[in-house]
């Protein structure tokens, strides 16, 4: 497989795994870089990127501080693809709503596809995945449209195909998701 010259960027926004995800797309043969998340909009462009994953983190997109990347980062015509916090960050920012979850999913769940194209695309449904997150997407921006789900998270997954931004709440990076690869495969090609 040939990689290609542009690399991914990966906003940071504290997350535990932020290396990991990087790693995951260099096993790809894909160079990436791990940047703070309040890198400028301007700054972002000037790397060149041929896609942008928002990490998870440990804070609420509610929270006084909490981390957010500049605004216009969503209109590099870049392609975006958001990791727990980095989704409902992005679907908050770009007018959804992100509600406290009636109950904390931490563990293994078990995604179900809408769609079997795009970012789910190879992947078994329904899958295992690995959760962790106490918000969730209660109500999507527009243009989004649900492509997974799991028995607590029916937004398990999303998609603008028009803009090319993608969502999981879930963590394709660890082992507990065996398919997760898939999900970078698809985004990163």
């Amino acid at each position: 497989m040939q990689g290609i010259r542009k690399p991914i960027v990966v906003l940071d926004f504290g997350a535990q795994y932020s290396k990991l995800i990087a790693r995951r797309v260099r096993e790809l043969n894909v160079y990436s870089t791990i940047v703070r998340y309040n890198i400028t909009a301007t700054e972002l462009r000037d790397m060149m990127p041929a896609g942008v994953i928002m990490s998870g983190g440990p804070a609420s997109v509610h929270q006084e501080g909490s981390p957010k990347p500049d605004p216009g980062i969503f209109d590099l015509g870049i392609p975006v693809l958001g990791i727990c916090y980095g989704t409902q960050l992005f679907a908050h920012m770009l007018g959804g709503k992100v509600t406290r979850a009636d109950r904390r999913e931490y563990g293994i769940a078990h995604l179900e596809q809408n769609d079997t194209t795009g970012l789910l695309a190879g992947m078994s449904s329904p899958t295992q995945v690995w959760m962790s997150h106490g918000d969730h997407i209660d109500t999507l921006p527009s243009g989004f449209t649900p492509v997974g789900r799991t028995e607590n998270c029916p937004y398990a997954a999303i998609a603008d195909t028009t803009r090319n931004f993608y969502g999981v709440q879930f963590h394709p990076e660890v082992v507990h998701t065996p398919e997760g690869m898939n999900i970078f495969r698809n985004f990163v090609y």
